[in-house]
C-alpha cells in the first residue's frame, strides 16, 4: 500500500513542481538540553507539561462548589495517575504494538528510546482513578469527569513533541497544502504532518469544547458527561487522523489486511463507552448541589 502510493504521488508532484517543505529545514532537534553527560529530551519535556499543567488545572476545578474531591486527593491522583501513564503507556505500547518487548525485559525498561501507547497510558490512569477513589470514598465516575477535563494539554504537547522528533509522520501524499512535509528516514516523498492534526484534534479543539463545557455550563452536574465526551471525542479525533498517519512499520501488514490501523480498531471500543456514557448522563436528572453563596451568613444556601 505504501509502495503503490508513493509511486502515484511521485509523477504529480514532479509534474505539478510543488516543493513540500522539508523537517529538516525546520531545524528542530528531539533533544531540548544537552549538558554532554546528560540530555534532556522535549518528549520527556511533554510529558512532564502534561501533568503540571493538569495538576494546576484540576486544583482550580475542585476550589469550585460541589467538587467530588479534595486536594488530598489530588495530590494522591498525581502520584498515581504519573505512574499510570508511564507504566501503562509502556506496557501498552509493548502490548498493542511491538509484543517482542515483552520477551525482552531490558528493551522494555528504555523508555528514553520511545515507544509509549495512548490507550495504554489511559487504562493505567483509569486504574490509578480508581485505586485514589476507592481508597477516599470518592464518586469514581464524577472524578473521572474532572480528571478528561486535564488531559487535552498532555496530548497536545505529546504530539508536538513527535512532530519534533520527526516521527509518527503522516501518508505519503500528492496534495499541494503548503505544509506537507518530507521527513527523515521516511523517503524522499511528501506526507502529512499528522503529528499536528493530532495535536489540534485531540489537544486544542477537545480541550476547548470540555473547558467550556466545565466553565460556562451546568455539565459537571451531569456525572459521566464530561468522561464520556472526552473519550467519545478523542476517539473520533484519532480514528479520523488515523486516515493520514503512516501505520507503524511492524503493523503495515495487520493494517493492509484488516483495513483499519490498530489506533482505528483500538478506538472503537472507545466510542461505544463514549456514547454510553454521554447517554447516561443526559438520560438521568443533573445532581442538585447545596451551595453556599459567597459573603453570605451560614445556613444562606442555594440549591443549584
Amino acid at each position: 500500500m505504501l509502495s503503490l502510493s508513493a509511486a502515484a504521488a511521485a509523477p504529480a508532484l514532479v509534474g505539478a513542481g510543488h516543493q513540500p517543505l522539508h523537517w529538516e529545514s525546520l531545524g528542530l532537534s528531539p533533544i531540548a538540553l544537552d549538558l554532554g553527560f546528560f540530555a534532556i529530551k522535549w518528549y520527556s519535556l511533554a510529558y512532564l507539561a502534561g501533568i503540571m499543567l493538569g495538576y494546576f488545572h484540576l486544583g482550580r476545578m475542585i476550589r469550585q462548589p460541589g467538587a467530588p474531591l479534595a486536594q488530598r486527593h489530588a495530590d494522591d491522583l498525581f502520584f498515581y495517575a504519573t505512574l499510570g501513564i508511564i507504566l501503562g503507556g509502556r506496557l501498552g505500547y509493548a502490548l498493542f504494538y511491538a509484543p517482542e518487548l515483552l520477551s525482552d525485559p531490558a528493551r522494555l525498561v528504555r523508555l528514553w528510546e520511545g515507544g509509549m501507547s495512548f490507550h495504554g497510558g489511559l487504562i493505567g490512569t483509569v486504574l490509578a482513578i480508581a485505586w485514589v477513589s476507592w481508597r477516599g470514598g470518592l464518586n469514581f465516575v464524577r472524578t473521572c469527569d474532572y480528571i478528561a477535563v486535564c488531559v487535552p494539554p498532555g496530548l497536545f504537547f505529546g504530539r508536538c513533541a513527535n512532530f519534533v522528533n520527526g516521527e509518527l509522520w503522516g501518508r505519503v501524499t500528492d496534495s499541494k497544502l503548503p505544509w506537507v512535509m518530507v521527513f527523515p528516514g521516511a523517503g524522499p516523498l511528501p506526507r502529512h504532518p499528522s503529528q499536528l492534526y493530532e495535536a489540534l484534534l485531540e489537544g486544542i479543539v477537545l480541550g476547548l469544547v470540555l473547558f467550556l463545557l466545565f466553565w460556562r455550563t451546568r455539565a459537571r452536574w451531569r456525572p459521566g458527561l464530561l468522561v464520556g465526551l472526552f473519550t467519545l471525542g478523542y476517539a473520533l479525533a484519532r480514528f479520523t487522523v488515523e486516515f493520514y498517519r503512516e501505520p507503524d512499520a511492524q503493523l503495515l501488514d495487520f493494517a493492509m489486511r484488516s483495513g483499519l490501523s490498530m489506533g482505528q480498531w483500538l478506538t472503537l471500543p472507545m466510542m461505544a463507552i463514549g456514547l454510553g456514557f454521554v447517554a447516561r448522563a443526559l438520560i438521568r436528572q443533573p445532581l442538585a448541589v447545596t451551595i453556599q453563596p459567597t459573603g453570605q451568613p451560614a445556613g444562606s444556601t442555594v440549591v443549584s
